[in-house]
């Protein structure tokens, strides 16, 4: 029982796999919609407040987290189980306002302290392959929707010629049943999560850490900034991606969808892994903003939306796809290189409040673009501006070397003095 596979990786899957359906929520909210009397508008800021409280949830509780992983674990399995089912106990209430309490703000803070949670015990029991052991981890909250979709459309059973769920309690009742499940799974990644032999004490550096000193290095601000412009970025089009198909007229949108839930979920293990062998791990961000660059500048060139060119669409998705899991995975050995491992939990978790603003602006982006001009070119020429400046950053201000946060220069050394 005492190896990394059963005490890091599997536990590590089955946290990441049960949270990850939080990506599920475009499936089922339009029934939500229709059950409880209420606008899609409405129902949709629930899922927008669970990813804005995921990030600073993560931002807060990293602390948590680096003390004791086993606290963190229960609690992110209370959390997550609680909002769950709460949720579809206000869906039968037809309560707007519960489900934003449930769903958004209690199941947030299951999900910001179960992302952060497996982390740094995986990289502590993979030190020489920190980004395979993410990268593992990461790709399991990509592919639980591929995982956990078919199975909510089988508990929301049948539907009419119109789209309608035939027994419409079955929106909520799936809530129940899903919440049993995610009890069962995160209650074993809970047991099972463990450090390795002598890791279990408290770094006493990471007693003295100083958000203060993090939030103001030039390198962390560059992190978080290029990490954010690539979720922004990611969210923007992943958002659009039916509109976009149906806009050239290719109906094999499912297949596409499919596709591209592979593409979100390779990435996070091919690139992550990749940094593994590479001298300084940023240069996985600069793959990723210049391919993404790339894909939309020969969607531009060629005139993809208009022509109806269905390849250059599909490979557009596919590779912006492949970037935004890749940014989540490559980021925790990323920080590590950075900032050292001792208190990582607690820098990573600084890091993911990127992710709740993204998560507030990057779906409302690409919308406000195509509700102002009518225009996917349009939309992919701002999208292709922020990947250029997120580039430049990575470049110019996040440099290679180990950050001493005592006097911000690089030092060349292994060990950190992160206070």
């Amino acid at each position: 029982m005492n190896n990394k596979w059963i005490r890091a990786v599997l536990p590590a899957l089955l946290i990441h796999c049960s949270i990850g359906t939080v990506y599920c929520w475009s499936l089922f909210k339009a029934d939500i919609a229709n059950y409880i009397g209420s606008s899609l508008g409405e129902v949709e800021w629930a899922f927008s407040l669970a990813i804005f409280v995921l990030g600073m949830s993560a931002a807060f509780g990293g602390r948590l987290v680096e003390k004791d992983i086993h606290k963190s674990s229960l609690l992110a399995m209370i959390f997550f189980v609680v909002g769950m089912a709460g949720t579809g106990f206000f869906i039968y209430q037809k309560s707007l306002l519960g489900i934003y309490v449930s769903y958004g703000i209690v199941m947030g803070i299951g999900l910001g302290i179960g992302y952060l949670t497996p982390v740094k015990t995986l990289m502590l029991w993979f030190k020489e392959q920190k980004g395979l052991a993410t990268g593992l981890a990461v790709a399991g909250f990509g592919l639980a929707k591929v995982i956990a979709s078919p199975l909510m459309e089988s508990l929301m059973g049948a539907r009419d010629n119109t789209g309608m769920l035939v027994d419409p309690t079955s929106i909520y009742t799936m809530f129940y049943i899903l919440a049993a499940i995610y009890f069962v799974m995160m209650f074993i990644g809970h047991l099972t999560l463990k450090k390795p032999f002598g890791s279990e004490e408290e770094n006493m550096e990471g007693q003295h850490f100083s958000y203060i000193k993090v939030l103001k290095n030039k390198t962390f601000i560059g992190i978080w900034l290029m990490f954010y412009i690539n979720i922004t970025c990611g969210l923007a089009l992943i958002s659009q991606e039916k509109g976009m198909l149906a806009f050239i007229g290719f109906r094999a949108i499912g297949l596409v969808s499919s596709l591209t839930a592979i593409f979100n979920a390779g990435g996070r293990v091919a690139f992550s892994s990749l940094g593994d062998r590479l001298s300084d791990r940023n240069s996985i961000y600069k793959i990723i903003f210049f391919s993404s660059i790339a894909a939309i500048l020969a969607t531009i060139v060629f005139d993809g939306m208009n022509n109806a060119y269905a390849i250059l669409i599909i490979a557009l998705l596919c590779i912006v796809n492949a970037g935004y899991g890749g940014g989540f995975s490559s980021l925790p050995p990323l920080l590590s290189d950075r900032f050292g491992l001792d208190s990582i939990s607690t820098v990573h978790g600084l890091t993911l409040s990127a992710w709740a603003f993204a998560g507030l602006s990057g779906n409302q982006l690409s919308t406000f673009i195509l509700e102002q001009t009518g225009s996917y070119d349009i939309m992919l020429y701002v999208i292709l501006a922020m990947f250029a400046v997120a580039a430049l950053i990575s470049i110019f201000v996040v440099k290679p070397g180990i950050v001493n946060l005592e006097n911000e220069v690089s030092n060349g050394k292994k060990e950190v003095i992160a206070s």
